[in-house]
């Protein structure tokens, strides 16, 4: 590393120290030439490579404009967007790969937002995957349904013996038997 005193190239690491929950590393060196001590920061540049092929660096902040469109009008505060775009980098950078494809950034985006809300999902996702018809829309949001799981009120799970149709003689066997 060149001292920006002296220009010398001659420098050694005193401290390194991750910052910026560790997407960063800070090294405090000194010059072996003046004597003086001078602070680096190094990043990993993450690189998006468009379906154009053109390459532009990762944006925490474009994730969340894209995001944010998908979620107009819905009751998703501006602190959820920020953390779900930190949750997309992460997932992105946990891959290991300098550049990723534009595609990979959509799918880190779609998980999270689903947790987030359903119907920006829904938006997002209609976007994102092109949707041309209604039909689309409908194996998508049976695809919600399904990873749901199914409807306790609906299959009539959950019924207490107090629900079945006024059978108060199973509710006198459960009193009897704690009597006991």
């Amino acid at each position: 590393m060149r001292c920006p005193f002296c220009r010398g190239d001659d420098s050694r690491v005193v401290d390194s120290r991750e910052v910026e929950e560790g997407q960063s590393i800070r090294r405090r060196r000194s010059c072996a030439g003046c004597g003086r001590r001078f602070t680096t920061v190094e990043e990993l540049v993450l690189t998006v490579v468009k379906r154009s092929g053109v390459t532009e660096p990762f944006s925490r902040d474009k994730v969340v404009r894209g995001v944010r469109r998908a979620c107009q009008g819905r009751p998703v505060a501006e602190d959820d967007l920020q953390q779900l775009a930190h949750r997309v980098e992460e997932t992105i950078r946990s891959l290991g790969v300098p550049e990723v494809p534009s595609h990979e950034v959509g799918l880190g985006i779609l998980g999270p937002l689903r947790e987030l809300d359903e119907v920006a999902y829904l938006r997002f996702a209609s976007v994102y995957r092109s949707f041309t018809s209604v039909e689309d829309f409908e194996r998508e949001i049976a695809e919600l349904r399904r990873a749901e799981g199914p409807d306790p009120e609906a299959s009539g799970a959950g019924s207490t013996p107090a629900d079945d149709g006024g059978n108060e003689s199973a509710g006198q066997q459960d009193e009897a038997s704690a009597n006991a």
